[in-house]
């Protein structure tokens, strides 16, 4: 197989939680293989410092639009404007954005945090797909990634979070039942990571991310830069045949 088939070279993709480690980690990655970047933010500006970034050093189009990832009508008009500022065109949809809510389902008094994780990690990745999947049907071509979670194949443990397992797992279903749908005009897949270190996992004290190491075979927590290549694979020509897959990045964790 030649390099050349993961470039991405005059593509245009947007990233959602595009102000996380995560999400600015696969947005460089993307924009070192030659694609335009845009980065869908919630209320974190660093995005558009990072947009900056990106233009600078990887001479690409990139700009930072804020976008209530929990709202259909944000999430497609954002998109629209994005797609139109950055070339016309959509190549590659990064639905990215998540949050985790440490709860117990018997200890939630009210709907309130089970109602905001399903919104921003199930809504808005439904969301970010529709938004994207217009262009692709149009176009007759395009990748759909969603960023799921090894939470979506295990209860991980010790931590405690119904509604973060629950929405992961509908995510990669989600991809799944998209690919069937699309696969006539566009591809969709997902991936999986394991604990990564980033402001997401800053909750967790030192017996905590001990745990978490000694939990997982490689034992230790990833970084968001060990991640970013199943992105560019899957946003690629590389993985042309690639359709409803799920890659999992997780030090070894559900295969214990």
């Amino acid at each position: 197989m030649s390099l050349a088939m993961f470039s991405l070279k005059g593509k245009t993709a947007i990233v959602t939680g595009g102000s996380g480690g995560i999400g600015f980690a696969i947005a460089k990655a993307l924009a070192a293989a030659g694609s335009n970047v845009g980065l869908l933010y919630g209320r974190n500006k660093k995005a558009i410092e990072y947009a900056r970034e990106l233009r600078e050093t990887y001479n690409v189009k990139s700009e930072a639009y804020s976008c209530s990832i929990e709202k259909r009508s944000a999430v497609i008009e954002t998109t629209n404007r994005a797609v139109e500022e950055l070339g016309g065109r959509l190549d590659i949809m990064v639905a990215n954005a998540g949050i985790a809510i440490p709860h117990l389902a018997l200890e939630d008094e009210n709907e309130d945090t089970w109602t905001k994780v399903v919104n921003v990690n199930l809504n808005g990745a439904y969301y970010s797909a529709q938004a994207a999947g217009h262009f692709f049907k149009k176009q007759g071509s395009g990748s759909l990634i969603f960023t799921a979670s090894m939470s979506g194949h295990v209860a991980n443990w010790p931590q405690q979070w119904p509604s973060y397992h629950a929405t992961k797992g509908a995510v990669k279903h989600l991809a799944r039942a998209l690919a069937v749908e699309w696969a006539g005009f566009a591809r969709v897949n997902s991936v999986s990571p394991g604990y990564i270190d980033t402001d997401l996992t800053l909750y967790a004290d030192e017996n905590l991310r001990n745990q978490w190491k000694d939990l997982t075979p490689q034992g230790r927590i990833g970084l968001p830069e060990e991640l970013v290549g199943a992105y560019v694979y899957l946003a690629s020509d590389a993985s042309s045949y690639c359709t409803g897959t799920d890659i999992v990045v997780d030090g070894g964790y559900i295969s214990r």
